[in-house]
């Protein structure tokens, strides 16, 4: 069941109604989603919710003590706004715990529209100061905010202390080396932006090329890697590429790794974090299910003020490598 008596809430990704059952059943407090449509940030074939499955996704978390919380968290083209519009109006319609939402203008339409309709800052929103996390609630009544991955533990405790909302921050899954809603890497190659288009990287976009005993992978028609015989060739992003410079083939931007937070999360509760966030609405829901149950256990053992258990989850993280990334940073 979803309830638990932590004080931490564990807000788990649903692509797909079997993933959305999945994570409830391995003990998510909450799921977020998607319609199947350019208003969430997660825009792939294959993904997210028709207005029926929402509906059936609701009720089934609500049955079992879940909450299920939608993302509206792109950006709305200038002077049409009505599907963004429409999926704020169907979210409240449809009875769900909150909207997450990035957009200024689309916070004004929710707070004004729906005033009891709970209202979360999207991290596409990079809000990463106290004065913007105040701007948010004092103009729309925010209640949380998704923190981008760019803090520290410190500065999180710091921005818990000078903000009246919950603080919401990823502890698992894929990073992005951006600061999250200002990437244009993924347009510039494809056209299609993650932040309006609700697409980074799309597949439409894709292609591998055997050239004799190695796979090259391609974006929008730019060489994005190659891969030697037997070696896993990834998905092409641009901020994943790997690119010869001075001479020296490296990844530039970012290497294949995942945010793995477990062996902090007591020190992101004493910073005064409301909710964990794991990131992962295009994994299937064997992954879900595994990680979900895996952050049950850890966040249960320390509500109960025992030490996390040891979990082995390299088998599921990109590239096989884990960091803690800017919560633990070294460098300044």
């Amino acid at each position: 069941m979803a309830a638990s008596q932590s004080p931490v809430e564990l807000v788990c990704p649903a692509g797909t109604p079997a993933a959305l059952r999945a994570a409830i059943d391995a003990g998510a407090d909450c799921v977020y989603l998607g319609f199947r449509d350019e208003t969430n940030a997660r825009n792939f074939p294959g993904l997210n919710f028709s207005r029926e499955e929402l509906a059936e996704g609701v009720a089934y978390a609500h049955a079992r003590g879940g909450r299920v919380y939608v993302a509206i968290n792109t950006f709305p083209r200038a002077g049409h706004p009505e599907i963004w519009h429409r999926a704020v109006d169907d979210a409240a319609r449809l009875g769900v715990d909150a909207v997450i939402l990035a957009d200024l203008g689309l916070c004004d339409y929710a707070a004004r529209k729906h005033p009891d309709l709970r209202l979360h800052l999207s991290v596409q929103a990079s809000a990463s100061s106290a004065e913007a996390i105040r701007f948010y609630h004092e103009a729309f009544g925010i209640r949380r905010a998704v923190l981008p991955r760019v803090l520290t533990v410190s500065e999180i405790a710091g921005l818990g202390a000078a903000v009246p909302v919950e603080m919401e921050v990823f502890v698992f899954g894929g990073l992005c080396v951006m600061a999250e809603g200002r990437c244009a890497l993924s347009s510039y190659a494809t056209g299609k932006s993650p932040n309006m288009n609700g697409a980074c990287s799309p597949a439409s976009h894709v292609r591998y090329i055997e050239k004799g005993d190695k796979v090259v992978s391609q974006l929008g028609g730019f060489t994005i890697n190659t891969f030697g015989a037997g070696e896993p060739a990834g998905y092409p992003t641009l901020c994943k590429g790997r690119f010869e410079a001075n001479g020296r083939l490296n990844y530039l931007f970012e290497e294949p790794t995942s945010l793995n937070t477990l062996s902090i999360l007591p020190e992101m509760i004493a910073a005064g974090v409301r909710a964990f966030k794991i990131e992962g609405r295009q994994r299937g829901r064997a992954y879900v299910a595994n990680v979900v149950r895996s952050f049950r256990q850890a966040v249960d053992a320390i509500a109960r003020g025992e030490t996390p258990p040891d979990m082995a989850l390299e088998d599921i993280t990109e590239g096989g490598r884990q960091t803690a990334g800017a919560y633990e940073r070294s460098w300044r």
